[in-house]
């Protein structure tokens, strides 16, 4: 129960209310542009697509710390937090789990590769397809979602009578994993792991899927089409937000000192050359 934001800041120069403001703030137009693109271009259309396009997991062969190699060249355009390589992210969010759950190092290892899909950019995609929080496709978009008064005007959906009413084209507490979410990097990386048949416990994947579903894991939106089974993740989800999150700072990690752990985390759980 003690505050978060006094745990797991490494620079302890921010307090918690400062993160996620889209309100204001250096970054906010690059921000603000990124979520009107997803929210124009999300459509249950778009992501049908993007599952067939992604699916056959033939952008390339790496192993996962190439892949976390790969994001040294990625700046999030969607994070008003963060100004630098998302490598370093990666690391941050897995030090500050290792810390505070140090008997769970499959948990450390979901730090290291929450945001590993976010390699899509490399494959060519635009980042409002890849990065920011994620929304269900196919049914009215709830009010927590960023900047949901203003970005949402030009989506064909919204004027789709299949998809505009509160549960679109879904049944009542159908389950999340029954709901076709947004296009991004939780998704292209859950179905990615399960592809390459990733060895951690149905909780990791879950984090994974769902670590970017702000509207639900702390909007409180979208409970309308959980299932009992999505109540019972929630705790995992907003367990592992706290470090994704309140980890964010400029003070970066020496990543080669952390290496040799997290090399034998990936070998133990998802060793190899992996199809991505």
């Amino acid at each position: 129960g003690s505050d978060p934001s006094q745990i797991y800041q490494p620079d302890g120069g921010k307090d918690k209310e400062n993160f996620r403001n889209y309100t204001s703030g250096p970054l906010l137009d690059r921000v603000y542009t990124t979520y009107k693109l997803m929210h124009t271009h999300q459509t249950v259309d778009f992501v049908r697509k993007k599952h067939v396009e992604f699916g056959g997991f033939s952008f390339k062969k790496m192993t996962v710390m190439e892949a976390v190699d790969l994001l040294d060249g990625l700046v999030d355009e969607s994070d008003p937090d963060v100004d630098f390589p998302n490598s370093f992210h990666a690391f941050q969010t897995a030090e500050g789990i290792r810390k505070a759950h140090p008997d769970k190092d499959w948990f450390h290892l979901v730090g290291l590769l929450h945001d590993l899909g976010k390699v899509l950019v490399m494959a060519g995609e635009p980042q409002w397809s890849v990065v920011g929080d994620t929304f269900p496709v196919g049914c009215r978009p709830q009010k927590s979602v960023v900047f949901w008064d203003s970005t949402f005007q030009d989506n064909p959906d919204i004027k789709d009578p299949r998809y505009c009413t509160e549960y679109g084209m879904y049944e009542p507490h159908c389950g999340l994993e029954n709901v076709l979410m947004s296009w991004g990097h939780d998704e292209y990386m859950y179905q990615m792991m399960k592809f390459n048949k990733f060895s951690l416990p149905p909780e990791a994947f879950y984090m994974i899927r769902f670590h970017s579903f702000y509207p639900w894991h702390t909007g409180g939106d979208y409970r309308h089409l959980c299932s009992p089974h999505d109540l019972s993740m929630l705790p995992w989800v907003q367990e592992f937000n706290k470090f994704d999150l309140y980890t964010k700072s400029e003070d970066l990690p020496d990543v080669s000192e952390l290496r040799p752990y997290y090399q034998s985390l990936i070998d133990k759980y998802c060793p190899g050359i992996l199809r991505w």
